[in-house]
């Protein structure tokens, strides 16, 4: 699945988004780079309130997505992302500005999440 975003000269506005063909990953195209996201990152950080809390300091960790696949995109305006994964969720609205922004900081992200898992004494793996 392919689309293609429509210019929104407010924000950062990607050019392309890919899902691959195993619905485990997505590639978003920007102008000046490309980012490569897994579904298990996706849905982990997703920017929802289920995951974010309603506040600073609220975030959740959630284990066993490892095997997550992204089952649904659907364009939210010109400006965002609705995703749905295997698992059911479907409630995080990940702007152009969140792909761009962890993009660039998608390993530290990664990183930092694994030790706040490995301290709540989770996996990534599936119960």
């Amino acid at each position: 699945m392919s689309l293609t975003a429509q210019t929104n000269s407010n924000q950062t506005t990607p050019t392309e988004i890919r899902l691959g063909k195993d619905k485990t990953t997505l590639t978003v195209v920007f102008a000046q780079n490309t980012y490569t996201f897994t579904a298990e990152f996706l849905r982990v950080l997703s920017p929802s309130a289920e995951v974010q809390g309603h506040g600073p300091g609220q975030q959740k960790t959630i284990g066993g997505k490892k095997n997550v696949t992204l089952t649904g995109l659907e364009p939210v305006g010109h400006y965002a992302l609705k995703i749905t994964f295997s698992d059911g969720h479907a409630s995080g609205i990940y702007t152009w500005n969140y792909f761009a922004e962890m993009g660039e900081k998608q390993l530290d992200e990664w990183q930092a999440y694994t030790k706040r898992l490995a301290a709540a004494g989770l996996t990534r793996e599936a119960a």
